[in-house]
């Protein structure tokens, strides 16, 4: 699949025409071969606008048997440490609704030590079966080996999609797997569905936010697809019905490039995904001083406070605090926003809260679109009553 230069049709005027073309310069011309460097975007502008037949862009054709040897909805579970990531439950639980749609079972996959226990509990909330790969030398991550496993399990199982929680663990490992299989990735989807013929449409903020796109991989299996912790909503128990199949691990998997010396586990942080209740805070902060009554406000409700992107660029926070495409993913059972404005970069961070509070002194700031409560008016008015109400009720 790609772009196919046809050599036989250049000459030195056609070949100096597609150099000059390509807005990108990766278009090579040494008087014998023309060639496409790895500058190449694959805008195609050499194929619609360069001499005709000289450059091509061929796509391949899965076939409708090769399409359909591949069955199942996989979800990685990520267990670092022992512990599995609360994001592969609520992977599963988006699966499930996925799978009834094309009649494939739900597997699950494991990759660690001494795994029995959790293995179980991702049967509870879904999973059909739950594959694992157990080894004494796979207890700390190792992207080498990790991906020798999960390759191994494509190539035997076929699952149609593969579905990987965007952590760090995660972001690493997935586009190493799926670059192996030569097939797409989609990061970050917030949104997931499930054509009748298998195809995923893997739907996520582009250009900034300011569109949701449509992504779709018909002619390579499988198909992945990243999603943040907190996108989905994680499921209930359900009665146990699959088994744990425990998979060979091969000796030469182990055998890697780097060696593992010592993790340092680093300590427990505040982290705002995990919130109930959060106090986020935006452009309408004047200055940084100001933030006593921010803090006094989260005080009082027990939030953690948060904040939009600017505040971490204005370096009032650090980066760890902010909400958005570009931060985290919350979803608490209320948030209450004060003098930030609601694009969209933020709000997909965010929409998906239980209870929205926002307090913008524009009438028509776009947060007023996705808040259950909007109040109009200076936050340094409304935050003090808010407060003292606060105070008189407790």
């Amino acid at each position: 699949m790609g772009l196919i230069v046809h050599q036989e049709l250049i000459d030195k005027e056609k070949a100096e025409i597609l150099v000059n073309l390509c807005p990108f310069n990766a278009i090579a011309y040494d008087g014998n071969k023309l060639d496409i460097t790895a500058a190449c975007k694959s805008c195609r502008m050499c194929v619609n606008k360069g001499p005709s037949g000289c450059i091509t862009f061929e796509e391949d054709k899965i076939r409708k048997d090769e399409k359909d040897e591949y069955k199942g909805i996989l979800v990685y579970a990520d267990c670092n440490s022992g512990k599995i990531h609360p994001v592969a439950y609520e992977l599963l639980g988006k699966a499930k609704e996925l799978c009834k749609v094309i009649n494939h079972p739900l597997y699950a996959l494991m990759i660690g030590h001494n795994l029995e226990n959790e293995a179980q509990s991702l049967l509870e909330y879904g999973a059909d079966r739950v594959f694992v790969y157990d080894d004494e030398k796979l207890k700390d991550f190792d992207v080498e080996s990790y991906t020798d496993c999960l390759a191994d399990f494509i190539e035997r199982y076929k699952p149609s999609s593969v579905l990987v929680g965007a952590t760090n663990l995660g972001r690493c490992l997935a586009p190493r797997v799926a670059a192996r299989f030569e097939t797409g990735l989609t990061a970050d989807c917030t949104k997931l569905e499930m054509k009748e013929n298998t195809d995923l449409v893997q739907i996520r903020p582009a250009f900034g936010g300011n569109i949701m796109a449509r992504i779709v991989n018909p002619n390579r299996r499988p198909q992945f697809a990243t999603v943040r912790y907190k996108v989905f909503d994680k499921p209930l128990k359900s009665e146990v019905h699959g088994e744990v199949i425990n998979l060979e691990v091969k000796k030469e998997w182990l055998e890697t490039s780097q060696d593992i010396i010592e993790v340092i586990n680093k300590p427990k942080e505040e982290d705002i995904a995990e919130a109930e209740v959060i106090v986020a805070v935006g452009r309408g902060l004047k200055s940084k001083s100001d933030l006593d009554m921010v803090n006094e406000l989260a005080d009082l409700l027990n939030a953690s406070v948060a904040c939009s992107r600017p505040m971490v660029e204005n370096g009032i926070f650090e980066a760890k605090y902010q909400i958005g495409l570009s931060g985290k993913t919350v979803k608490p059972k209320l948030i209450i926003t004060l003098g930030i404005s609601g694009a969209i970069q933020f709000t997909s961070g965010m929409k998906s809260s239980d209870c929205i509070i926002a307090v913008n002194n524009d009438p028509n700031a776009q947060i007023f679109d996705v808040a259950n409560y909007c109040v109009t008016g200076d936050m340094y008015k409304i935050v003090p009553d808010l407060i003292k109400k606060i105070r008189e009720g407790k």
